[in-house]
């Protein structure tokens, strides 16, 4: 198969020609139609990742149609069309028999724990519990769009931040997950204020549904500009990209018995961030993670989605060749992209 492979962290990412995986009996074998580019990805690439052993091949925002289909695997046949949540469950552990297989004992993880899906073939293990059925309406593309981030953010919406219509919801960070957030919390009727440093990212935030939007940078207090839009503080207030300056401040967003979800990665010198622990004790704030989204979630999604309530497509603001993959991964490190990438070409 043809895939993007790197042998060292941080070192250089080639197409190259690989043998094809071979799917345990609990495995199936999917030919992927289209995939994602997330920062995840780029974390890994960059060795931030535990999981990730060299040589490795990223990817795990994946669509396509199963190719090959293990001899234990039941319910699923060849040539239907099908994605998988990023974190995927082994069905067995107690984490997943209580309905977390999103945070499991013994999770699987395309692109990180084994090889992943910037190539024409991923192998995907546990294949029963975390295989999700696209309906033919939904394209590879949208389905590949829901990826890591826009399922992560669903989750992070209306799971953990209990998200409901007419409340004050702070998005910090503008990419695929913020940019998802606002989305996904705009449709449930909520309004939104999306914070993020660059001009164009606020703007897809804008018509992805904030009402609101907030150029953070030197000299900008964006919790004391949060609070006086807001009247308050937000509800919910949701950080989205992942560092010291964006956690502390959405904690510092909220009004009283307000609920912060933390779902960006905090990764590399980000990784141990300061809390404002007196804030959250005066005001009785709550603070949640968000690490993806169950398997059996994905139909409600979906539902959305193919109601016209959602739409992860318009998020998708460039289409890619496999070819191209390198070089938009390591581009991910800068912050150059506005919207999703998604490779769609193999």
């Amino acid at each position: 198969m043809k895939a993007a492979v790197y042998a060292q962290f941080g070192g250089p990412i080639s197409i190259r020609d690989l043998p094809d995986p071979t799917p345990g009996s609990g495995s199936v074998l999917i030919r992927v139609e289209a995939n994602g580019i997330c920062r995840s990805d780029w974390h890994g690439w960059m060795g931030h990742d535990p999981d990730v052993t060299l040589p490795h091949v990223p990817g795990h925002e994946l669509a396509g149609v199963i190719e090959e289909v293990g001899s234990d695997v039941r319910g699923w046949r060849k040539g239907e069309r099908v994605t998988v949540p990023f974190a995927c469950g082994c069905g067995r552990c107690p984490t997943c028999l209580d309905g977390f297989p999103n945070i499991c004992d013994h999770y699987f993880q395309p692109g990180f724990t084994h090889w992943g899906s910037f190539a024409e073939l991923v192998a995907i293990r546990y294949a029963e519990t975390n295989l999700v059925r696209l309906p033919d309406e939904l394209d590879f593309v949208t389905a590949a769009a829901l990826g890591c981030r826009f399922t992560t953010a669903y989750r992070a919406v209306v799971a953990q931040g209990g998200v409901t219509k007419g409340q004050q919801v702070a998005v910090h960070g503008c990419g695929g997950v913020g940019l998802s957030a606002v989305m996904i919390a705009s449709a449930l009727g909520a309004h939104v204020i999306a914070v993020d440093i660059d001009n164009e990212s606020l703007a897809l935030a804008g018509r992805s549904g904030a009402e609101h939007t907030i150029r953070s940078g030197p000299g900008v207090d964006v919790p004391e500009e949060i609070s006086r839009i807001t009247g308050g503080g937000a509800d919910v207030s949701i950080d989205a990209f992942g560092s010291r300056v964006t956690s502390a401040g959405s904690i510092r967003s909220l009004r009283k018995r307000g609920t912060h979800v933390q779902v960006g990665l905090l990764a590399g010198e980000e990784s141990d961030p300061p809390i404002p622990m007196g804030e959250v004790v005066a005001k009785e704030l709550k603070i949640v993670g968000s690490h993806g989204l169950q398997a059996s979630e994905y139909p409600r999604l979906i539902e959305l989605i193919l109601a016209g309530r959602l739409a992860p497509a318009s998020l998708v603001t460039k289409r890619i060749s496999l070819d191209e993959s390198p070089a938009a991964l390591e581009a991910m490190g800068d912050f150059r992209n506005t919207g999703m990438t998604v490779i769609d070409r193999f």
